[in-house]
């Protein structure tokens, strides 16, 4: 038993002065395990926090303070100087420690930390930077932005530039062509029946309808074709294309339709949209030689300001859109840019003339719609067409009230053409049917007969002639010289005299380059009757 007197002796035993003392020290003991608990609370949920070894010693050293102060408590009634003792030494020994600690570990590494102005300057700094990095990203994405739309534009004027071409060639070639196909027919009708010659009379109708079909599809995509668009039903459309596809692709293809049942209208040419469904069908059939699913789908779309502003020529409204996938070979991704070319074709040479989709891409611009293909090798190809909505419902396809060829009377008719060859053949044609003829080769002549005192029933005229001004033009100073003079048109590329807009102008009658004789004398007969 120690024979130390308690601190409450020292204290004399005054009830005031013992309970301030414990009160006091309770208080202070409280204070540092608080402390303690909160470092080692920090260090254990941060664990990347810096001086993590410091505040754990310093929790170490509070707690030996705590420890202190409760045993001041407990010597003042109990005299455990020794284990007081014991306990102060140890804290002086970490009091040594922690002070060398924090002057030469934690001080110097305190003092190069940044002060609240630097930390200020360098989020400053720092905000600037990602402010100039967002700036360069948007000058990065506005560059790729117009190096997008350059291209777009480039191949826009190169489309332009080859369309103009074709539509130049298609010109003359029908001009070539519509006197084979008027002059064979005579001379098949000659050598029917003769065996060694009937057949290769065969063999030139089939070549010069071949090239008819080439120049129509070359004038499809110069925009050139005159179109005469008006409210159809697209799904109508597709339900017949694929009845009439069924026998044609063969039982190895799987024909599936997706249509919408609120499919709008479209204002389109619906002859010309049947055409370029079946080119795309027969090109999707040649990309699945061993069988596949050809898909045919309408649906409703609209194409906002976003869309118009990635791709040229788009103008933002509501389209009918027709798309055709087949599970195909695919197209490679460098070539999808240009399979809208004019005989431009990744099939065998002599399996393609590359001018199915020439066509369906001038159908489509000049019906004002949008095209577009996805492809992925090894996976198939998707045609998306966007065909204008129409406002008004659709309406039956009508029927050509046709007159028979042989039918004719002894009216006068005026040909009005610049080509020589074509003027005499349709004259020789024309006299066949039993007409009277009277032939120009400008309007300037044509206007000079027209003025004169010889009886004219019909001008018959090319659209784009020499002399000042053009068929149309000529039929409309015609029709004030003699009213009621009736004009039919013929022209194998009508630019903007007769079509605008791609639109046959109401009231026109128009008989396409090259045409047969049984044709010329139909719209002869239409024309003079109407």
């Amino acid at each position: 038993m120690s024979t130390l007197t308690p601190h409450g002796a020292c204290l004399e035993w005054q009830p005031g002065l013992i309970w301030i003392n414990a009160i006091s020290d309770a208080l202070i003991g409280g204070g540092f395990f608080a402390t303690a608990l909160f470092l080692g609370l920090l260090v254990w949920r941060r664990r990347d926090l810096q001086f993590a070894a410091a505040f754990l010693g310093f929790g170490a050293y509070v707690t030996i303070c705590g420890v202190t102060r409760m045993l001041s408590i407990l010597t003042l009634w109990v005299p455990l100087y020794g284990i007081e003792a014991s306990v102060k030494a140890v804290q002086a020994v970490f009091s040594v420690g922690i002070a060398a600690a924090l002057l030469l570990i934690v001080l110097p590494r305190l003092l190069v930390l940044p002060g609240r102005n630097q930390l200020q300057q360098a989020y400053a700094a720092l905000e600037e930077e990602i402010r100039q990095r967002r700036k360069a990203e948007d000058m990065v994405k506005r560059f790729q932005e117009l190096e997008a739309t350059e291209a777009q534009v480039r191949q826009a004027q190169k489309m332009e530039a080859i369309g103009q071409l074709t539509g130049g060639v298609a010109h003359d070639f029908n001009n070539i062509l519509t006197v084979i196909t008027g002059s064979i027919e005579i001379l098949s009708d000659a050598v029917k029946h003769r065996r060694d010659l009937a057949p290769i009379a065969r063999m030139i109708t089939a070549a010069a309808a071949r090239g008819a079909d080439l120049t129509q599809h070359l004038l499809a995509f110069a925009r050139r074709q005159p179109l005469q668009p008006r409210s159809t039903d697209v799904n109508a459309m597709v339900i017949d294309v694929a009845r009439l596809l069924r026998p044609t692709l063969g039982e190895q293809i799987e024909i599936e339709s997706m249509l919408a049942h609120d499919a709008a209208p479209a204002l389109i040419d619906p002859s010309q949209l049947s055409t370029a469904l079946l080119n795309l069908a027969l090109n999707a059939r040649d990309a699945m030689p061993d069988g596949g699913k050809l898909t045919l789908e309408t649906k409703n779309v609209a194409l906002d300001e976003n869309y118009a502003a990635t791709n040229q020529e788009v103008k933002p409204g509501d389209y009918v859109m027709v798309a055709v996938s087949d599970t195909g070979e695919g197209i490679p991704k460098d070539l999808l840019e240009k399979v809208f070319e004019p005989f431009f074709t990744t099939k065998e040479v002599g399996k393609g003339s590359g001018l199915g989709l020439s066509m369906v891409y001038g159908f489509v611009k000049q019906s004002n719609g949008h095209v577009k293909i996805y492809s992925e090798e090894g996976h198939g190809t998707t045609v998306k067409l966007y065909l204008p909505q129409a406002a008004s419902v659709p309406s039956a396809q009508a029927t050509e009230a046709g007159v028979p060829a042989g039918d004719h009377g002894d009216e006068t008719i005026l040909i009005v053409e610049d080509d020589a060859l074509v003027r005499d053949y349709v004259t020789t044609q024309i006299k066949r049917f039993g007409y009277r003829t009277l032939a120009a080769s400008n309007a300037a002549e044509g206007l000079a007969l027209i003025n004169g005192e010889q009886r004219i029933d019909l001008l018959f005229t090319d659209v784009i002639i020499p002399g000042g001004m053009n068929g149309r033009q000529l039929a409309r100073e015609a029709v004030k010289r003699r009213p009621g003079l009736k004009v039919l048109y013929t022209s194998g590329y009508t630019e903007n005299a007769i079509v605008h807009h791609g639109r046959l102008d109401a009231g026109v009658l128009l008989l396409p380059k090259p045409y047969l004789s049984s044709d010329l004398a139909r719209m002869l007969r239409t024309a003079l009757a109407s």
